[in-house]
């Protein structure tokens, strides 16, 4: 069973969190008879996501937040039936570059993140360029082009039942909603590799739409927590 993580030198950060940052969003296809999707998920909810072929990949760039600036990268599967009687989006795997965040993303939210170091550049030759390594090593690499049209956007106008999240973890289903607005731009992924044994094959899926957040403003809330026999 996993304990909730603690550390003398992580920052306890409780939720709500107000955070604010820029990143991207990709909505990926995959083959239907791909199992790339049940990979690194949980094994209470095996089995369970459905036969939909979509996945949706997330880079963010945390410039503030309660646990301070971070780095984070996601992989959501699809939707699962949970505890509360409805299915939600569940992110199966995520890193994120400071421990503070991994920390407080199990404790508030069930949300399983891993550490990783993060090289991101800006405008590198026109596109935006992120690695991830672990002791040295690169397991992931992405890159990304956005073009120069901005759109506002505002969570609220969105159906809850379409942004509310659910995690398994520690013997607990977590269940909240984010809410966010900024602005949007469409994008391209350019490139998007993964070792599969570190993160789900992007190799085996296509980049249906991207989309660039350029500047946001979100907002965690406090979990519904119900507990699991």
């Amino acid at each position: 069973m996993n304990a909730p993580l603690s550390a003398p030198a992580v920052k306890q950060a409780p939720a709500p969190w107000d955070l604010v940052g820029r990143g991207y969003i990709a909505m990926l296809r995959f083959s239907p008879d791909s199992k790339v999707q049940d990979t690194f998920l949980p094994k209470t909810l095996l089995g369970k996501r459905g036969r939909s072929p979509y996945g949706w990949l997330m880079f963010v760039d945390y410039q503030s937040s309660d646990a301070g600036p971070y780095h984070e990268l996601l992989f959501i599967p699809g939707s699962f039936p949970f505890e509360d009687g409805r299915r939600h989006l569940s992110i199966s795997r995520i890193f994120v570059s400071t421990m503070d965040s991994v920390v407080n993303g199990r404790n508030n939210w069930g949300i399983p993140k891993e550490l990783a170091d993060f090289d991101v550049r800006y405008g590198d030759q026109g596109v935006d360029r992120v690695t991830l390594s672990r002791d040295g090593r690169v397991f992931a690499e992405l890159e990304f082009k956005s073009y120069p049209f901005w759109i506002p956007f505002l969570t609220a106008l969105i159906p809850k039942s379409l942004r509310t999240l659910g995690q398994h973890y520690d013997s607990k289903t977590f269940v909240y909603t984010p809410s966010a607005r900024g602005w949007i731009k469409p994008a391209r992924t350019m490139r998007a590799r993964a070792d599969a044994a570190m993160f789900p094959n992007l190799g085996r899926a296509k980049a249906l739409m991207t989309v660039e957040v350029p500047r946001f403003r979100m907002t965690f809330p406090v979990s519904k927590i119900i507990n699991r026999k």
